[in-house]
Protein backbone atom coordinates (compact mmCIF):
# COMPACT_ATOMS: atom_id res chain seq x y z
CA UNK A 1 0.00 0.00 0.00
CA UNK A 2 1.39 3.34 -1.13
CA UNK A 3 0.59 6.50 0.17
CA UNK A 4 1.48 10.03 -1.64
CA UNK A 5 1.85 13.21 0.29
CA UNK A 6 -1.33 14.17 -0.84
CA UNK A 7 -3.47 11.54 0.44
CA UNK A 8 -1.44 11.09 4.14
CA UNK A 9 -4.15 13.46 5.73
CA UNK A 10 -7.29 11.19 4.56
CA UNK A 11 -4.94 8.38 5.38
CA UNK A 12 -4.67 9.55 8.99
CA UNK A 13 -8.18 10.27 9.38
CA UNK A 14 -9.02 6.61 8.25
CA UNK A 15 -6.79 4.99 10.59
CA UNK A 16 -7.77 6.97 13.94
CA UNK A 17 -11.47 6.18 12.44
CA UNK A 18 -10.29 2.68 12.34
CA UNK A 19 -8.89 2.90 15.93
CA UNK A 20 -11.68 4.70 17.73
CA UNK A 21 -14.59 2.05 16.66
CA UNK A 22 -11.81 -0.33 17.13
CA UNK A 23 -11.29 0.81 20.56
CA UNK A 24 -14.87 1.90 21.38
CA UNK A 25 -15.96 -1.98 20.84
CA UNK A 26 -13.31 -3.08 22.41
CA UNK A 27 -13.68 -1.65 25.60
CA UNK A 28 -16.94 -3.31 27.32
CA UNK A 29 -17.18 -5.59 30.53
CA UNK A 30 -16.87 -9.06 29.15
CA UNK A 31 -15.30 -12.38 29.36
CA UNK A 32 -12.87 -12.48 26.73
CA UNK A 33 -11.27 -8.76 28.59
CA UNK A 34 -11.93 -10.60 32.38
CA UNK A 35 -9.58 -13.73 30.91
CA UNK A 36 -6.71 -11.25 29.88
CA UNK A 37 -7.39 -9.47 32.75
CA UNK A 38 -6.90 -12.49 35.00
CA UNK A 39 -3.96 -13.81 33.09
CA UNK A 40 -2.02 -10.28 33.79
CA UNK A 41 -2.70 -10.27 37.22
CA UNK A 42 -1.65 -14.17 37.52
CA UNK A 43 1.29 -12.95 35.24
CA UNK A 44 0.69 -16.96 33.58
CA UNK A 45 1.44 -17.00 29.29
CA UNK A 46 0.70 -13.27 29.24
CA UNK A 47 2.58 -12.61 26.40
CA UNK A 48 1.27 -15.22 23.99
CA UNK A 49 -2.33 -14.81 25.42
CA UNK A 50 -2.34 -10.84 24.58
CA UNK A 51 -0.49 -11.99 21.04
CA UNK A 52 -3.44 -14.47 20.28
CA UNK A 53 -6.29 -12.00 21.14
CA UNK A 54 -4.93 -9.38 18.75
CA UNK A 55 -4.11 -11.36 15.91
CA UNK A 56 -7.28 -13.38 16.15
CA UNK A 57 -8.92 -9.65 16.07
CA UNK A 58 -6.94 -8.56 13.32
CA UNK A 59 -7.86 -11.52 11.16
CA UNK A 60 -11.21 -11.22 11.06
CA UNK A 61 -11.21 -7.48 10.92
CA UNK A 62 -9.26 -7.64 7.65
CA UNK A 63 -11.30 -10.43 6.49
CA UNK A 64 -14.52 -8.10 7.58
CA UNK A 65 -13.62 -5.40 5.61
CA UNK A 66 -11.75 -7.40 2.47
CA UNK A 67 -14.98 -9.18 2.12
CA UNK A 68 -17.48 -7.01 2.80
CA UNK A 69 -16.02 -4.61 0.34
CA UNK A 70 -15.80 -7.44 -2.44
CA UNK A 71 -19.39 -8.24 -1.46
CA UNK A 72 -20.78 -4.17 -1.80
CA UNK A 73 -18.17 -3.58 -4.60
CA UNK A 74 -20.84 -4.00 -7.60
CA UNK A 75 -23.81 -3.01 -4.77
CA UNK A 76 -23.30 0.66 -3.98
CA UNK A 77 -26.97 0.75 -3.03
CA UNK A 78 -26.54 -2.07 -0.92
CA UNK A 79 -23.19 -0.20 0.70
CA UNK A 80 -24.85 2.83 1.22
CA UNK A 81 -28.00 0.76 3.28
CA UNK A 82 -24.99 -1.18 4.88
CA UNK A 83 -23.69 2.25 6.15
CA UNK A 84 -27.20 3.26 6.99
CA UNK A 85 -27.76 0.60 9.18
CA UNK A 86 -24.11 0.62 10.84
CA UNK A 87 -24.80 4.71 11.25
CA UNK A 88 -27.80 3.42 13.59
CA UNK A 89 -26.22 0.82 15.16
CA UNK A 90 -23.50 2.73 16.15
CA UNK A 91 -25.85 5.84 17.68
CA UNK A 92 -27.87 2.79 19.72
CA UNK A 93 -24.20 1.93 20.87
CA UNK A 94 -23.06 4.99 21.82
CA UNK A 95 -26.41 5.53 23.75
CA UNK A 96 -25.89 2.26 25.71
CA UNK A 97 -22.76 3.52 26.87
CA UNK A 98 -23.85 6.41 28.07
CA UNK A 99 -26.62 4.52 29.87
CA UNK A 100 -24.08 2.59 31.38
CA UNK A 101 -22.23 5.18 32.39
CA UNK A 102 -25.43 6.24 34.71
CA UNK A 103 -25.04 2.62 35.91
CA UNK A 104 -21.59 1.84 36.29
CA UNK A 105 -20.25 -1.72 36.58
CA UNK A 106 -16.93 -3.32 37.66
CA UNK A 107 -14.36 -5.63 35.75
CA UNK A 108 -13.54 -8.62 38.21
CA UNK A 109 -10.68 -10.80 36.75
CA UNK A 110 -12.35 -14.94 36.42
CA UNK A 111 -11.06 -16.77 39.37
CA UNK A 112 -9.41 -20.44 39.27
CA UNK A 113 -8.10 -21.87 36.58
CA UNK A 114 -4.13 -21.53 37.91
CA UNK A 115 -0.95 -23.15 36.67
CA UNK A 116 -2.48 -24.37 33.36
CA UNK A 117 -0.22 -24.95 30.58
CA UNK A 118 0.26 -22.97 27.31
CA UNK A 119 -1.66 -24.84 25.56
CA UNK A 120 -4.62 -24.89 27.40
CA UNK A 121 -4.80 -21.22 28.02
CA UNK A 122 -4.42 -20.61 24.58
CA UNK A 123 -7.66 -23.21 24.25
CA UNK A 124 -9.42 -21.01 26.94
CA UNK A 125 -8.16 -17.36 25.21
CA UNK A 126 -9.23 -19.39 21.76
CA UNK A 127 -13.19 -19.96 23.21
CA UNK A 128 -13.56 -16.69 24.69
CA UNK A 129 -12.42 -15.15 21.48
CA UNK A 130 -14.18 -17.20 18.83
CA UNK A 131 -17.13 -19.10 20.73
CA UNK A 132 -18.04 -15.27 21.25
CA UNK A 133 -20.84 -14.15 18.47
CA UNK A 134 -20.37 -10.91 19.39
CA UNK A 135 -16.91 -11.31 17.60
CA UNK A 136 -18.41 -11.86 14.56
CA UNK A 137 -20.76 -9.02 15.01
CA UNK A 138 -18.35 -6.46 16.01
CA UNK A 139 -15.16 -7.17 13.80
CA UNK A 140 -16.50 -8.93 10.86
CA UNK A 141 -19.80 -7.58 10.31
CA UNK A 142 -20.13 -3.70 11.58
CA UNK A 143 -16.10 -3.03 11.40
CA UNK A 144 -16.12 -5.05 8.11
CA UNK A 145 -19.24 -3.07 6.51
CA UNK A 146 -17.65 0.44 7.89
CA UNK A 147 -14.28 -0.14 6.36
CA UNK A 148 -15.58 -0.84 3.34
CA UNK A 149 -16.27 2.22 2.59
CA UNK A 150 -13.48 3.58 2.73
CA UNK A 151 -11.35 4.38 -0.80
CA UNK A 152 -10.25 1.08 -1.64
CA UNK A 153 -6.39 2.25 -1.66
CA UNK A 154 -6.61 3.14 2.01
CA UNK A 155 -8.41 0.37 3.24
CA UNK A 156 -5.18 -1.04 5.14
CA UNK A 157 -5.03 2.28 7.12
CA UNK A 158 -8.63 1.69 8.63
CA UNK A 159 -7.96 -1.98 9.26
CA UNK A 160 -4.54 -1.30 10.56
CA UNK A 161 -6.57 1.33 13.09
CA UNK A 162 -9.04 -1.35 14.01
CA UNK A 163 -6.28 -3.91 14.47
CA UNK A 164 -4.23 -1.54 16.73
CA UNK A 165 -7.08 -0.45 18.92
CA UNK A 166 -7.14 -4.74 19.83
CA UNK A 167 -3.26 -4.74 20.28
CA UNK A 168 -3.61 -1.44 22.71
CA UNK A 169 -6.23 -2.84 24.47
CA UNK A 170 -5.25 -6.37 25.10
CA UNK A 171 -1.68 -5.36 26.06
CA UNK A 172 -2.80 -2.90 28.55
CA UNK A 173 -5.23 -5.43 29.92
CA UNK A 174 -2.49 -7.95 30.05
CA UNK A 175 0.97 -6.10 31.00
CA UNK A 176 -1.03 -3.19 33.01
CA UNK A 177 -3.46 -5.85 35.28
CA UNK A 178 -1.53 -4.79 38.32
CA UNK A 179 -2.46 -1.16 38.25
CA UNK A 180 -5.74 -1.68 35.88
CA UNK A 181 -7.22 -3.70 38.36
CA UNK A 182 -7.86 -1.92 41.28
CA UNK A 183 -9.13 1.14 38.81
CA UNK A 184 -11.62 -0.85 36.74
CA UNK A 185 -13.05 -2.24 40.59
CA UNK A 186 -14.54 1.25 40.47
CA UNK A 187 -17.71 2.39 39.00
CA UNK A 188 -16.11 5.96 38.66
CA UNK A 189 -13.91 4.80 36.46
CA UNK A 190 -16.58 2.81 34.50
CA UNK A 191 -18.55 6.19 34.59
CA UNK A 192 -16.25 8.11 32.71
CA UNK A 193 -14.71 5.99 30.39
CA UNK A 194 -18.42 4.83 29.22
CA UNK A 195 -19.21 8.27 28.52
CA UNK A 196 -16.19 8.73 26.50
CA UNK A 197 -17.19 5.97 24.11
CA UNK A 198 -20.60 7.08 23.89
CA UNK A 199 -19.41 10.70 22.89
CA UNK A 200 -17.39 8.67 20.29
CA UNK A 201 -19.43 6.46 18.92
CA UNK A 202 -21.96 9.47 17.96
CA UNK A 203 -19.19 11.22 16.73
CA UNK A 204 -18.18 8.15 14.16
CA UNK A 205 -22.38 7.28 13.26
CA UNK A 206 -22.59 10.81 12.33
CA UNK A 207 -19.51 10.70 10.08
CA UNK A 208 -20.78 7.09 8.37
CA UNK A 209 -24.11 8.68 8.22
CA UNK A 210 -22.97 11.35 5.71
CA UNK A 211 -21.46 8.92 3.81
CA UNK A 212 -24.27 6.98 3.93
CA UNK A 213 -26.66 10.17 2.53
CA UNK A 214 -23.94 10.88 -0.09
CA UNK A 215 -24.84 7.66 -1.82
CA UNK A 216 -28.76 8.09 -2.23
Amino acid sequence: MTISTTTMPLAFSIFFQGLALGLGLIVAIGSQNAFVLRQGLRREHVGPVVLFCALADAVLIAAGVLGMAQALGQRPMLASLLALAGAVFLAVYGWQALQRARRPQQLRAAEGGGGLSLKAVLAQAAAFTLLNPHVYLDTVLLVGSIGAQQPATLRGCFILGASTASLFWFSLLGFGSRWLAPWFARPAAWRVLDGLIGVTMFVLAALLLRHALAGF
